[in-house]
């Protein structure tokens, strides 16, 4: 593994948070989880408010201020029918996939420098010790 690849790679890493911080953030709150999982459980078909109100037993209020964070961290979709708002995860047009690409890069390069044992970032220095 040499010291150019890696810090391509880290440079890489650093570009993909910066991409995903919104949809990190918005993730880490654990009612936009308990959210989420009620998203997931909804199917394809999505859930307006009221219902989400009903699995999460959050307020109405509460409910529309957390999905309108998922929504701009662009981590949930809306369709609208009519006069009604139907909210649901699309792994397609958000940023699940980017997330998921983050996280398997940090994941192979954590797995390369446990296996090759690299410490601080260098093994007998790939930054230039020796």
């Amino acid at each position: 593994m040499d010291s150019h690849n890696i810090s391509d790679r880290l440079s890489q890493i650093s570009d993909e948070f910066m991409k995903c911080s919104r949809a990190i953030t918005a993730i880490g709150d654990e009612t936009r989880q308990n959210i989420i999982v009620a998203l997931l459980q909804s199917g394809c078909n999505g859930l307006r408010v009221g219902a989400i109100t009903e699995k999460t037993h959050l307020s109405r209020p509460a409910v529309s201020h957390h999905l309108q964070v998922l929504k701009d961290a662009n981590v949930i979709n809306m369709r609208r029918e009519g006069t009604m708002n139907y909210y649901f995860l699309d792994a397609e047009n958000t940023q699940w996939k980017t997330m998921l690409h983050l996280m398997q890069h940090i994941n192979d390069l954590a797995d390369e420098v446990t296996k090759n044992k690299i410490c601080g970032g260098t093994k007998h220095g790939f930054m230039g010790g020796n």
